[in-house]
């Protein structure tokens, strides 16, 4: 990892740019952080990842660099990938690539028994409203607000033990179903449960599969979810501080018991929250 990292800066030194990754290898579902370094007369415009334009952001602690996000999705398959840097220097328009490895994550599948309802619904009343509920989100999602609302290192929503991992192959009632897209963390009913950090609400309501949600938009395409509350102590449009308690936990939408999942969205992609919050918090706000 040392030797391709000064590789990358001797050889993007060479053209014009200094770049750096923080992983050339990386399993599917987790997030790659690339930083640069600003330079007279160079313009980053946006990186191109699998058809997918990223954008590049100023850098929140150090004005002399800039920095993007590159997340993978879950269904992303193992093999070399090419990552596109696209910037401007001067008048001309230029570009540079970065290779990256992508590896199986061997995620393990996990049996849950829930109500068959909430399976596969066959009620055009609840197949209506489920669609609605996901094209609200996926709205939510692709939306990137240019303000970062985050000063400071993200932290977990709860201390306590995890009970499901991110990434388990969901088998409910026998049958495959998608996959578990945040981390399950063990939670009795009106456990209080922190915001992440700082950001505005963008959703707070009860979704058939999620229960009582809450999505917080932290600015720059990051978002966290907080699902399966039984109370709310914020609406959408609410400004909310790290720390802050946001709502209660409980055992609403479709679960086997009380819990809270927590996840979140990194340029629309869902992620593995954990590792992005210990990727921002080692990169964004590292120690100088």
């Amino acid at each position: 990892m040392r030797f391709l990292l000064l590789f990358l800066l001797f050889f993007s030194s060479l053209i014009g740019l200094e770049v750096s990754i923080s992983d050339s290898t990386i399993s599917n579902g987790r997030t790659i952080y690339i930083e640069f370094e600003k330079k007279r007369n160079v313009n980053y415009q946006k990186i191109i990842f699998d058809k997918k334009n990223y954008t590049i952001f100023t850098h929140p602690n150090d004005d002399k660099k800039m920095y993007a996000f590159l997340p993978l999705s879950y269904y992303q398959k193992p093999n070399y990938q090419e990552v596109k840097i696209v910037y401007q220097e001067g008048t001309q328009k230029k570009e540079q690539f970065i290779s990256i490895e992508i590896k199986d994550g061997n995620y393990k599948k996990e049996k849950i028994v829930v109500q068959k309802s909430k399976v596969n619904p066959t009620s055009k009343k609840v197949k209506k409203r489920t669609a609605k509920e996901y094209k609200e989100a996926m709205d939510i999602y692709s939306t990137i607000t240019e303000k970062s609302y985050i000063s400071s290192e993200f932290i977990v929503p709860i201390n306590s033990k995890i009970t499901s991992d991110f990434g388990k192959a969901r088998v409910y009632n026998n049958t495959l179903n998608g996959y578990h897209s945040g981390t399950d963390f063990r939670a009795k009913i009106g456990t209080p449960i922190k915001a992440s950090n700082d950001g505005v609400v963008i959703l707070a309501k009860d979704r058939f599969y999620a229960g009582n949600s809450i999505i917080i938009d932290h600015g720059q395409g990051v978002y966290s979810c907080y699902y399966h509350l039984s109370k709310f102590n914020v609406i959408s449009g609410d400004k909310v501080y790290k720390s802050q308690i946001i709502g209660l936990s409980g055992d609403t939408g479709r679960i086997t018991g009380p819990h809270l999942h927590f996840s979140m969205r990194v340029g629309g992609i869902q992620v593995d929250p954990l590792q992005f919050i210990k990727l921002i918090n080692n990169n964004l706000f590292k120690k100088v």
